[in-house]
């Protein structure tokens, strides 16, 4: 059912914990499945140096936060502005269509963040 890059973000996720020194962070929950995501963003000269997540809920939050958090590392913070769900859905390694909430709340979840900024 899911990839191999899917399982392997659950088995081995990148940048899960707290950023301690973060300029901006943003938790939000998704009030139907009570699903849980935050991020934590350090920006120097307009690039994501540094990005972190903890997640709480279903498998596919956990994948979706894990890849968001990855990809942002050393991406500006435009094109950071720029990231859709399905973005996020492709670099988990592919989300169940009947899960694709925990790619919408990785995607609101740095927006927010960015708000911040």
């Amino acid at each position: 059912m899911y990839s191999a890059a899917f399982r392997d973000h659950l088995a081995n996720p990148r940048n899960a914990g707290e950023l301690e020194d973060a300029d901006a962070a943003a938790e939000l929950t998704n009030p139907v499945c009570g699903d849980r995501l935050r991020l934590s963003l350090r920006v120097r000269e307009g690039r994501v140096e540094a990005a972190r997540f903890l997640a709480y809920g279903c498998p596919p939050t956990l994948a979706c936060g894990s890849a968001l958090a990855s990809m942002l590392e050393g991406m500006s913070v435009g094109d950071a502005a720029r990231i859709n769900r399905q973005d996020v859905a492709r670099a988990a390694g592919g989300v169940p269509p009947r899960r694709g909430h925990a790619a919408a709340l990785a995607v609101e979840t740095l927006r927010e963040a960015l708000a911040g900024i």
